[in-house]
């Protein structure tokens, strides 16, 4: 696998629109279209919480997964929002992502945070 062809995309946002029309979207559609040989979505912050409470993207998360998207939550965050057991229901893998991210950047691996 080429190691440029990588990309982690950071979504840090508590806002649905941006979520739904611009940060799912794009994964989605690079994934399907394998624009990517691997895509990493990091769900981090304020997003965390906003998933736990919203069913319409919580559907969009698994179409996510069906296409192939590795999806990780920040434990750190999720923790402090009290959401990690329902971000893991879901099935999100949640995990501190510190250190993955920095390996991430290291690897030089391109990144996007919305």
């Amino acid at each position: 696998m080429n190691q440029d062809n990588k990309l982690a995309i950071v979504w840090t946002s508590a806002d649905k629109e941006v979520a739904e029309k611009m940060v799912f979207m794009y994964a989605y559609n690079a994934a399907k279209f394998e624009w990517w040989d691997e895509i990493n979505f990091i769900i981090w912050g304020p997003s965390s919480k906003l998933l736990s409470e919203d069913t319409d993207l919580q559907d969009y998360i698994k179409k996510m997964k069906e296409v192939g998207i590795n999806i990780y939550a920040c434990k750190a965050c999720a923790d402090m929002y009290k959401v990690s057991d329902k971000l893991s229901e879901i099935g999100i893998e949640v995990k501190y992502m510190g250190k993955p991210l920095t390996q991430y950047l290291q690897e030089d691996n391109k990144v996007i945070t919305f």
